[in-house]
C-alpha cells in the first residue's frame, strides 16, 4: 500500500487532536506537521491551509480551495485573513490566532461560519501552531 493511501486509512479513523477533544483531525495529522506534503494535505477530508505567522498562506488543499472557491495558485501567498477570507479578519479568528503567534502556542478548535463570497456556511475550524516545525495550521470541515 503506498504511503498516500495509508495516510489516507489512517485519516479516515478519527481521533482526537492533542489536548483538544473537540477537534476533528486525526492524531497522525499533527506528529506530520512538519513535513506535510501538497498531496498528504490533497487527500484530507478537511481544509488544510499552512500559514506564516502574519497570515500569509504557504500552502492550501484541493478541498479548502474548493471550499473557498478560490483556486490554489490564487490563494496562495496572500493573507489569509485580510485578501483570502476577509470575514476571519475579527476578534474570534484573526485574533485567536495572533494571541496564540505571540504566546508560541495555539489550539484552539472552534465552530465558525463563513460569509464572504459564500452563501453562509457553517464550518468548524481548529487552528494549531506545531512546536517542532514552528508552522502553524488552520483546519477546516463544513459541519
Amino acid at each position: 500500500m503506498s504511503s498516500a493511501n495509508m495516510l489516507r486509512d489512517r485519516m479516515s479513523n478519527r481521533t482526537s487532536a492533542p489536548s483538544n477533544p473537540g477537534s476533528f483531525v486525526p492524531q497522525e495529522i499533527f506528529s506530520q506537521l512538519g513535513s506535510l506534503t501538497r498531496a498528504d494535505a490533497d487527500s484530507c477530508d478537511f481544509g488544510v491551509i499552512k500559514l506564516d505567522d502574519t497570515g500569509k498562506v504557504l500552502m492550501v488543499n484541493r478541498y479548502q480551495s474548493e471550499l473557498g472557491c478560490v483556486p490554489v495558485p490564487q490563494f496562495e501567498n496572500k493573507h489569509y485573513f485580510t485578501q483570502i477570507a476577509p470575514c476571519t479578519n475579527n476578534g474570534l479568528f484573526f485574533g485567536a490566532f495572533r494571541k496564540g503567534i505571540a504566546a508560541g502556542s495555539l489550539n484552539i478548535a472552534f465552530p465558525y461560519t463563513f460569509t464572504f463570497k459564500l452563501k453562509p456556511t457553517s464550518v468548524r475550524i481548529h487552528m494549531y501552531r506545531d512546536p517542532a516545525s514552528r508552522t502553524n495550521w488552520v483546519f477546516c470541515q463544513r459541519a
